[in-house]
């Protein structure tokens, strides 16, 4: 590499890393919309945070394939008096893989509701991915 190729080089690089950190907080902003989305029944704008060939894996209670496995979970019998009776979700930061244009994450989620009998709030977790 010449002297003058250098520093383009290095530009390179380094704009090479900015992009996949730039898809790392883009990919992040979508997991924590999706807390505030589901817990509100929104359905389709949970739906919108996937893509048709993207997977909601909660194991090993739950796996959704694209928007409409998303959508049809938000609107299904089951989730509809989860949140009625107050629950909402808590999510840890996702550790994410990205690969090219595809991307795998992991976090953890808690179910909250607050229990004035119990004094405080009650829960239960799961694994994303």
């Amino acid at each position: 590499m010449t002297e003058a190729e250098e520093p383009c080089a290095a530009v390179e690089l380094l704009a090479a890393k900015v992009h996949a950190l730039e898809d790392q907080v883009e990919i992040m902003q979508l997991v924590a919309q999706y807390g505030p989305a589901v817990d509100s029944g929104s359905g389709e704008a949970a739906a919108d945070l996937w893509t048709e060939d993207g997977v909601f894996d909660a194991v090993p209670h739950l796996r959704m394939e694209g928007r409409e496995g998303v959508l049809g979970m938000v609107h299904g019998a089951g989730h509809p008096s989860v949140i009625h009776n107050g629950r909402g979700h808590v999510l840890t930061a996702p550790h994410i893989v990205v690969d090219g244009d595809r991307a795998t994450g992991r976090s953890h989620a808690l179910h909250l509701r607050w229990d004035a009998d119990a004094g405080g709030p009650t829960g239960r977790g799961g694994q994303r991915r």
